[in-house]
């Protein structure tokens, strides 16, 4: 279904636990997490540019360090941004790592899925690094490899691939408003 929440107050909600959402690259993660943020009146983190903050481009610390370092960093990231609350956004292979996966307990977990069509146009000329060869196979292959682990930690899933963010952005907030049920997965209006 492709109706926007009707209503959606931009007044702040008493938030409880940290929100995070995970999923693919290039399916908004990051634009959807600092829009809801702004709904709600709470604190938006960016695990990625948190990173890239403290210890520069996502790239040169995979060229240089080598993924299990920066998978390493990225926990740590996870962990500062639990204890600041909010809405925080993580990156695509964050749920790979299991104490990142223990840094988010507690927290109401979105998944934001995007079709193969709609992300090819997003990451086109991207710098990412686990993309450098083989451009939408590579993220295919890596949406697979991820796919069990991302619906596992999901409560709440909203798919961006044919939707304007803004709709999206509210079908989340209606969804945390309504109580975020954390008990059991629930799909979205997306």
């Amino acid at each position: 279904m492709s109706t926007r929440a009707p209503g959606v107050s931009t007044e702040p909600v008493e938030q409880h636990a940290p929100v995070v959402i995970i999923g693919p690259m290039g399916a908004g993660k990051s634009s959807v997490g600092k829009r809801v943020a702004k709904a709600l009146g709470v604190p938006f983190t960016d695990t990625d540019r948190a990173i890239v903050r403290e210890h520069g481009p996502i790239p040169g610390i995979f060229a240089d360090r080598g993924e299990p370092e920066f998978r390493e960093l990225e926990a740590a990231a996870v962990r500062t941004a639990m204890a600041t609350g909010g809405v925080i956004a993580v990156g695509g292979g964050a749920v790979t790592h299991a104490a990142t996966r223990e840094a988010m307990a507690g927290a109401s977990i979105v998944l934001l899925t995007v079709s193969p069509e709609a992300v090819a146009a997003r990451i086109a000329g991207s710098d990412r690094p686990l993309l450098a060869n083989g451009g939408i196979d590579a993220w295919q292959t890596i949406m697979d490899e991820r796919a069990a682990t991302y619906a596992e930690l999901a409560h709440a899933v909203f798919d961006t691939s044919r939707r304007p963010m803004s709709h999206v952005v509210d079908d989340v907030v209606a969804w945390l408003r309504a109580g975020g049920d954390t008990s059991t997965e629930n799909e979205g209006t997306a």
